[in-house]
């Protein structure tokens, strides 16, 4: 197997069992999904998106997304108003408690990866930094990403 199979494994690998995990804590701590903290995370960072917007900047589909918003609602995370300028169009922002929750879980999150990220230098977080961020920018098609923009 040549060097760029084995990175690409690991990355893939690496990435799959960190959100596994990332699910299962938050599970446990928050009874909530990972897929649900990344969906309010999406809707702090642009208020008025669009589910299609959120699942392309996700990588998820858009019934996925969906599925999540209903489940949400249903838990008093989020809530959906109609736009008074054109009410054909409804805004789903999150609610007070979907706003703490959502700090919870990056708090906890943070914590949770602290370890593992400890283990390296500043030098070698660095470095992981620009290369991640390199490839997420090579392979992300969604011109929406936020991390697109990200300044390392």
């Amino acid at each position: 197997m040549s060097t760029h199979n084995d990175i690409g494994y690991i990355v893939q690998h690496t990435a799959a069992s960190l959100a596994r995990q990332s699910e299962q804590m938050l599970q446990e701590r928050l009874g909530i999904g990972f897929s649900q903290v990344k969906i309010m995370t999406a809707l702090q960072w642009d208020p008025n998106a669009r589910q299609r917007k959120i699942a392309d900047s996700l990588g998820q589909t858009e019934a996925s997304v969906s599925r999540q918003i209903k489940l949400m609602h249903g838990t008093g995370l989020l809530q959906t108003t109609i736009n008074p300028n054109n009410r054909r169009e409804h805004v789903t922002t999150l609610t007070t408690k979907g706003i703490r929750l959502s700090e919870e879980a990056a708090a906890l999150l943070e914590q949770f990866h602290e370890p593992l990220l400890g283990s390296l230098s500043k030098r070698q977080q660095k470095h992981m930094l620009e290369a991640l961020s390199l490839i997420h920018k090579s392979v992300c098609q969604s011109p929406d990403c936020q991390h697109r923009t990200t300044n390392i």
